[in-house]
């Protein structure tokens, strides 16, 4: 009798703490929901604007012509083939040495200074300021040759590709399980077959979604292009001469006083985002398809 006397407080402290954290449980699950529909309704409502004034621009003479003065019915053919050159060349580009510096900082460079020294730079990168990378390239591809190019424009995107890369690349070669590690290890598989084979297969969605970030990322910078490859009205797909691209037409056309300059500023915004948009749903589909086999 005296026990279960003595155990009645124990179990209303029981029941008062069980209470407590299911009310915290609960108005933590209501803020999250709040916050999920607050981003959701800022992302309906931009992507609501694009839709509304950008689809009036879609036309055909509008992907088929060149960009051309205020009245002339001009397009943003050059802007489109200049973006996609100078994005798929710094997406080429950067991907590859940013995983294997991924790879370098996650498997091999434990304890290393130098390992130290590559992550330390790469977050500097990694946050610092776009417009600090266009003047840096500007400083070191433009200036000393005296004009601007595509060549330069795509350096300042591989320099932005980069550290995304490196960062994704190094977590998620961090998460795999180290038990995979010691299978494949004890089995007799040299430490490079264990890394390629694998950790990176085992973690090759989220290197896919660093690299789909830093496609993102670059797909809309407007900054390091004004610096580096500058843009060009004119049909131009040569890398030594300045480059158009979408970022830099929108840039210049969206605060036109001409209402043509403006819808063509309106669809190319939703160009890039329908663009990126897409790549992301081809890449997820397809590791899905890969996941699924």
């Amino acid at each position: 009798m005296s026990a279960t006397t003595l155990s009645l407080p124990a179990r209303t402290r029981s029941t008062t703490l069980l209470r407590r954290r299911r009310l915290i449980d609960h108005l933590a699950t209501v803020l999250c929901g709040l916050a999920t529909l607050i981003v959701l309704a800022v992302l309906v409502s931009i992507l609501w604007t694009l839709l509304a004034d950008g689809l009036p621009g879609l036309r055909w003479r509008t992907l088929t012509h060149v960009t051309a003065p205020p009245g002339a019915g001009g397009g943003l053919l050059n802007p489109i083939i200049g973006s996609l050159i100078q994005v798929v060349l710094a997406t080429a580009i950067g991907t590859p040495v940013g995983m294997l510096a991924g790879i370098y900082l996650a498997e091999y460079g434990a304890g290393s200074a130098f390992a130290g020294a590559v992550r330390f730079v790469s977050d500097m990168l990694l946050s610092a300021p776009s417009i600090l990378v266009g003047l840096f390239v500007y400083l070191i591809l433009v200036e000393p040759v005296g004009h601007f190019s595509g060549y330069a424009g795509v350096a300042a995107l591989v320099v932005l590709v980069i550290p995304i890369v490196v960062r994704t690349t190094e977590d998620m070669l961090r998460l795999v399980p180290i038990s995979m590690r010691e299978a494949a290890a004890a089995l007799g598989c040299p430490h490079w077959k264990v890394v390629l084979l694998i950790c990176v297969r085992a973690a090759r969605a989220g290197l896919l979604t660093g690299v789909l970030l830093a496609l993102a990322r670059i797909s809309g910078e407007t900054a390091p292009l004004l610096f580096t490859s500058l843009g060009n009205l004119n049909w131009s797909v040569s890398l030594n001469q300045p480059m158009a691209s979408l970022p830099v037409t929108i840039y210049q056309y969206a605060g036109s006083a001409y209402g043509d300059w403006v819808q063509l500023a309106w669809t190319a915004a939703l160009l890039i985002t329908a663009g990126v948009l897409l790549i992301n749903i081809v890449a997820r589909v397809g590791l899905a398809r890969q996941d699924s086999r």
